[in-house]
């Protein structure tokens, strides 16, 4: 584990505002957030809610290898993870990335290769519910 870096698994809502307060430091000129939130609507169909499941210990190890490559990668000052698990409404937020860097092309470039290695690499599974079904969307190969 490293002081620069968050990640973390929470079954309670998220904080935009934890995130990049967590973050922020003198010596970073720029500060980038990805906020993933439960849209209205997928493959055409009404979304009524969602539920996260993860291997725990499994996806904090995962998400703590994409933060500690990111960090070496582009410099970084912090780098934090934030997920949750449970159910989800719409509007609700179910996963933040922050990063902080001296410049921002190294804080856009860490935070998009944290979500998409994170969709990619770590075990947290996302079943979809619909107003007739529902169905398991992985999130991890």
């Amino acid at each position: 584990m490293n002081a620069n870096t968050s990640v973390k698994i929470f079954n309670t809502l998220l904080s935009a505002e934890a995130i990049t307060e967590w973050v922020s430091v003198v010596e970073a000129g720029g500060i980038d957030l990805f906020i993933g939130a439960v849209r209205n609507h997928a493959h055409g169909k009404k979304v009524r809610h969602l539920e996260f499941e993860a291997y725990d210990s499994m996806a904090l190890k995962e998400m703590q290898k994409i933060v500690d490559q990111a960090m070496n990668r582009w410099n970084c000052r912090k780098i934090a993870i934030w997920h949750r698990v449970g159910h989800l409404v719409v509007g609700d937020i179910a996963v933040l990335v922050a990063v902080s860097a001296d410049h921002r092309a190294a804080t856009f470039a860490a935070c998009q290769y944290c979500i998409d290695t994170l969709k990619e690499t770590v075990p947290i599974w996302k079943k979809e519910f619909f107003e007739d079904g529902s169905h398991w969307v992985s999130a991890f190969p």
